[in-house]
């Protein structure tokens, strides 16, 4: 399903009906690997237009870098500093970032050049601490929009604080 089709109210039900199935599956779950793999699994089955659907996760190793965690999707990048490219800049920032043109943002990483657009939303877990990023790209251009950003900035929250 492209973007162009998604209708506002659809997109809405569509990540009701998510958050739904993942607060019931995940319901008295603590293992972060377990919870970001569930969210992958469901958000990528859920949206057509989801190309790349996953998380990085804040290296405890290094400091200000992410490294790929459970994900759906073609190969994604292993390895990625704190302020290069949209999760980079992501988790520095701990602010949404929501991207229209991938190739237009400075400093992209291209992990699979037919990524065209991406939102990318910082994970804050109970004691405020950025543990991730959730991913996700698109090959079409702008198909992330405020009903994403909210949608996905609340599930975050509803799951892993």
């Amino acid at each position: 399903m492209m973007e162009d089709t998604v209708q506002p109210d659809l997109k809405k039900s569509l990540y009701d009906e998510a958050e739904k199935e993942l607060i019931s599956i995940t319901e008295g779950e603590t293992n972060v690997t377990a919870l970001m793999a569930t969210v992958s699994c469901i958000l990528s089955q859920k949206f057509d237009y989801y190309f790349w659907t996953g998380f990085y996760v804040v290296d405890p190793q290094k400091e200000n870098e992410l490294i790929v965690g459970p994900y759906q999707g073609t190969l994604g990048c292993l390895r990625i500093p704190f302020g290069r490219g949209v999760c980079g800049t992501a988790a520095a920032t701990r602010e949404t970032q929501l991207v229209e043109d991938v190739h237009a943002f400075p400093g992209h990483i291209a992990c699979d050049s037919r990524s065209n657009s991406e939102i990318v939303v910082p994970v804050i877990n109970g004691d405020g601490q950025l543990i991730a990023v959730l991913d996700v790209d698109s090959v079409e251009y702008g198909s992330f929009d405020e009903t994403d950003r909210v949608s996905l900035e609340t599930l975050m929250q509803r799951i892993f604080a």
